[in-house]
């Protein structure tokens, strides 16, 4: 038997280390080649990292939460045939994201590869021991905490035997959660308590907030905007053009107006550097939308927004959202916007103060449309009322001009057909 020994890759950008954020294996399994051992966390993205071999894993390098010289010895596994591995250089860097980087190692006499373990019957219930933690995102714990379900008993079906939201229906479906929950006992004083270690995804958002809130002077404006005429032309384009060429959401004409209104402030679009003090104004339109995604709050880039139809920039927000969400998003994907849209959908309140994506210098919040009795032209109609709760840094937005931009996108909403006067 020969022992392979897989370092952490190069993952590209020049960086030198990366957090390893979970373990998807532990010491005693069987894996095969390209099942995915680790995720590791760049400061932009989360990366799965891929065995190259099949064989018995033996040692892990560190721990969920650990960060990780690139290089340094991540797992080792062992595989059949003789030999140890080589000393080798951690891997070139992995450009054609979001494919997993590939580990390359070489070793003396290189063995034959083992035989693949024979898959699990794949069913929906499972038993594991008491103490024993499924792999599962915070997101579908949740769910489970609110269905009643205990995820031990659940199959995962996901990469590594991950429980998926549909490993959770499937389980309701056979009829078992009512026969494994306990029955919550009415008015039962509680005290137990869950320690969560703050790793990976969380950590990176954590450390941004604080970072942002920290070095810039935050302010907030709120404006309400009338957005019936728009919700009008958005259900008459749907009925029209829905079949042909996708629905639309709201989201495509705020990014049309966010395009329109930079035309006249130009300052919003930019990035500031506060260590060299210089303000960047850019050109492009690359707008970040705000994504919630299992692992937490990401930033997916619509790039060269001012150059895109409605249409096309509704699809590459819906490829982007999905690629998000399932962890497939590009670090490319991820970086480089110049202004941000934040949106909290049918949930998002009447007022909410959005936190700057540094180094930008503004972001655009949306909240919720209500219906409410305005008066109109003395007269007291129903109209499809939305507040957009925006952020801005004081250090280079003055609170002037902030208002003025964020009223031309209201004029714009509200009398749509100028969104595409030229």
């Amino acid at each position: 038997m020969g022992t392979h020994v897989i370092k952490m890759p190069d993952i590209g950008e020049g960086i030198a280390e990366v957090e390893l954020s979970q373990w998807h294996v532990k010491v005693g399994d069987l894996v095969v080649e390209d099942q995915v051992l680790a995720d590791v966390m760049t400061d932009k993205a989360m990366v799965d990292i891929p065995s190259p071999v099949h064989g018995k894993v033996i040692a892990l390098g560190g721990q969920p939460g650990e960060v990780m010289a690139v290089g340094s010895v991540l797992i080792s596994i062992e595989v059949e045939g003789a030999g140890n591995l080589k000393e080798s250089a951690a891997p070139a860097p992995v450009k054609e994201a979001p494919v997993a980087p590939k580990v390359e190692t070489t070793v003396e006499n290189k063995p034959a590869a083992a035989p693949r373990p024979a898959p699990a019957c794949q069913g929906p219930v499972v038993a594991r021991e008491a103490d024993e933690r499924p792999l599962a995102s915070p997101a579908v714990r949740k769910h489970a905490l609110d269905l009643g379900i205990q995820l031990r008993l659940v199959r995962g079906t996901g990469p590594a035997g991950r429980i998926l939201h549909e490993d959770l229906e499937a389980y309701l479906a056979q009829g078992q959660a009512d026969a494994s929950a306990p029955a919550a006992a009415a008015y039962t004083q509680r005290n137990d308590e869950e320690q969560i270690q703050v790793i990976g995804m969380r950590r990176k958002i954590a450390q941004r907030m604080q970072d942002a809130t920290q070095r810039a002077a935050h302010f907030s404006y709120v404006e309400e905007i009338d957005v019936t005429a728009i919700e009008e032309l958005r259900a008459h384009l749907n009925e029209k053009h829905g079949a042909s060429r996708g629905k639309l959401t709201l989201l495509p004409f705020l990014v049309r107006a966010l395009v329109v209104a930079l035309r006249d402030f130009p300052q919003m679009n930019a990035r500031y550097d506060d260590e060299a003090q210089i303000i960047t104004r850019l050109g492009a339109v690359h707008v970040g939308v705000a994504t919630q995604s299992d692992v937490g709050l990401m930033v997916p880039v619509v790039r060269h927004a001012e150059a895109r139809s409605l249409w096309d920039s509704a699809a590459e927000i819906s490829r982007l959202a999905n690629a998000a969400r399932n962890g497939k998003a590009s670090r490319d994907e991820l970086s480089g916007s110049t202004i941000t849209l934040t949106s909290l959908g049918a949930l998002g309140g009447i007022v909410s103060t959005p936190v700057l994506n540094l180094p930008e210098v503004a972001i655009v919040g949306v909240n919720k449309i209500v219906e409410r009795p305005m008066v109109v032209k003395g007269q007291v109609v129903i109209r499809k009322m939305m507040n957009l709760s925006s952020s801005f840094d004081h250090r280079v937005v003055d609170g002037m001009d902030a208002a003025l931009f964020i009223q031309a996108i209201r004029g714009l909403l509200e009398q749509p057909a100028t969104l595409f006067v030229e």
